[in-house]
């Protein structure tokens, strides 16, 4: 499914390699044609945009969007388990899944990075990726539905995904979430939250012991978490 490879490069950083790639990427999603006529064209549209616009503006906007606070971070479990230790254990058994179907890791990314998660739904069978994009539907539709109400062009690549596997269940709560949270002011309480424990990736002791095969990406936030984003609404 090398359409999944297209939308990760289009949620990835921009770089020169992806600005020259764009004819390639225009020639993937006509040739798979996996997407309806709507979503391809916003697709397309959203690839032309790039055309002729400065590396450097496009990549303050990226940073600008993605990387200033948590709502719109493009880290799954970030949406699902916020900073408690039970992200420690779902980037493991992420991690473990990615090994053994041979996909190394080759950059500083956590495995939870959308862009590299889709990059590696590219490459397995089209069941097993539909699959795992269904799991993970939940945090793709909150994270598409923020980005429209923020009159982001980025919410087509979510709404290219939706088209793929289908909208999850709870879609109108989790637009409904979208459309009434409160700004997000995670800048605002960057001491705070620099100032709570840190969470390991690799984990230590029982909390990240080795789990039966199960999918790396259950969207069930704990109640914990959900809680605490219910109070910020």
């Amino acid at each position: 499914m090398l359409t999944l490879k297209v939308l990760s490069l289009l949620l990835s950083y921009p770089e020169v390699d992806m600005l020259a790639a764009l004819d390639d990427m225009i020639a993937v999603i006509k040739q798979e044609n996996r997407l309806s006529e709507a979503h391809k064209k916003s697709l397309l549209a959203r690839i032309n945009s790039y055309r002729d616009a400065d590396l450097l503006d496009l990549q303050a906007q990226y940073v600008a969007l993605f990387d200033r606070g948590r709502f719109l971070s493009l880290h799954i479990f970030e949406h699902v388990h916020g900073e408690s230790r039970d992200r420690g254990q779902a980037m493991v058994n992420l991690l473990q899944r990615y090994e053994r179907h041979g996909f190394e890791l080759s950059t500083q990314e956590l495995p939870d990075y959308i862009p590299l998660f889709l990059e590696f739904l590219s490459q397995q069978e089209a069941e097993d990726a539909i699959q795992l994009l269904h799991d993970a539907m939940p945090v793709f539709s909150l994270l598409g539905a923020r980005l429209a109400e923020r009159g982001s062009a980025f919410h087509a690549i979510f709404e290219a995904l939706e088209g793929l596997v289908g909208e999850p269940d709870g879609i109108s709560e989790i637009r409904q979430q979208a459309a009434t949270e409160s700004p997000d002011e995670t800048l605002l309480h960057m001491d705070e939250i620099w100032a709570e424990e840190a969470v390991s990736f690799m984990g230590a002791g029982e909390t990240c012991q080795t789990q039966a095969e199960s999918s790396p990406v259950t969207i069930m936030r704990s109640s914990q978490y959900q809680q605490s984003q219910n109070r910020s609404l």
